[in-house]
């Protein structure tokens, strides 16, 4: 085990777990609000509302009597995804790459029977992956059908787009791409990479797994490096007019490019984790302080854009 002396740490500007939770989460986000983010069926409603782009809803299974037309509901389709409404950490999707003469397959290759599909629908709704452990809902959506500029960055599965919103000003981000050892979920506890990025250009400036730094993905052998994440500006936008559809100060936001619609928001995170800055290897703290110090003046989305990119871009905050 490898310990670091906090003084060096608190030297980086890196942010800790309670400082993050009573400075910033406690502080910029009002718990009246959690539910709005917390619960991915209610974001997506929001997101709808304000004109933001999520992947399609196919179905809400709500009761478990319901659960038996779950194959009814995906009819057709050639893939989808079921997640539990309130659930953590990656925990309880289900995707589905491949259907074929009524058989499912996820991203790995492996067979989903139907009668496990059927339980692990009835676990979702017992709430045995959300916030909790209270009774949930599945949410069926679209599979998304990621852009091909990231083949070989990502395996077995979709890799996703995180930025830091503070007080509407992007401050951080990281592109997470799946592995065999995430399942193909783009989840870097599981084992998923985190490439850190430059907030001014999307390209990659670091990448690590399991917190330790790597320069090639563990699967397909790709260069992490050469990752330059496409419509950057408009992801920046996406995720930055977040803060005023949802109310939140401090707050993650989850995002996918799908090679057909482009940007989409996958979900937002009312307590986003700090991995974030070992990805980069930079600390929050510095940037979240550069934002605090214009007090409670609010530029349109462009200008915040504009100013994040300037003060944050690779180089700039050292």
């Amino acid at each position: 085990m490898i310990f670091v002396d906090p003084r060096r740490l608190s030297a980086r500007g890196i942010m800790g777990m309670n400082r993050r939770n009573i400075s910033y989460i406690g502080r910029y986000n009002p718990r009246s609000l959690y539910k709005q983010v917390d619960d991915k069926l209610i974001t997506k409603q929001l997101a709808l509302k304000n004109e933001i782009a999520t992947p399609d809803l196919i179905a809400v299974v709500r009761e478990q009597h319901e659960i038996e037309q779950i194959n009814q509901m995906v009819a057709g389709l050639d893939g989808f995804c079921i997640k539990p409404a309130q659930g953590s950490g990656g925990k309880g999707i289900l995707v589905i790459t491949k259907v074929e003469d009524g058989r499912f397959f996820k991203p790995s290759g492996d067979e989903v029977t139907p009668a496990e599909m059927t339980r692990h629908c009835s676990n979702i709704l017992a709430g045995l992956f959300s916030l909790g452990g209270k009774n949930d809902v599945a949410v069926v959506e679209a599979l998304i059908r990621f852009d091909p500029v990231f083949d070989g960055i990502s395996y077995e599965g979709v890799p996703d787009i995180r930025l830091i919103i503070f007080k509407g000003f992007p401050v951080m981000g990281m592109l997470r791409c799946s592995t065999h050892a995430s399942d193909g979920k783009a989840n870097l506890h599981q084992g998923a990479v985190g490439i850190g990025v430059d907030i001014a250009t999307g390209r990659a400036i670091r990448a690590v797994q399991f917190d330790q730094p790597v320069t090639h993905h563990p699967d397909t052998g790709e260069d992490l490096f050469k990752v330059e994440v496409p419509h950057w500006d408009r992801l920046l936008e996406l995720a930055s007019g977040c803060y005023e559809m949802s109310g939140l100060g401090y707050l993650g936001t989850d995002m996918v490019l799908d090679r057909e619609r482009g940007p989409l928001l996958l979900e937002l995170n009312a307590r986003p984790g700090l991995a974030i800055q070992i990805a980069n290897d930079r600390g929050l703290l510095p940037r979240l302080r550069k934002v605090e110090s214009l007090g409670d003046v609010r530029p349109p989305v462009s200008e915040r854009i504009a100013m994040a990119k300037e003060w944050f871009g690779e180089g700039r905050d050292d």
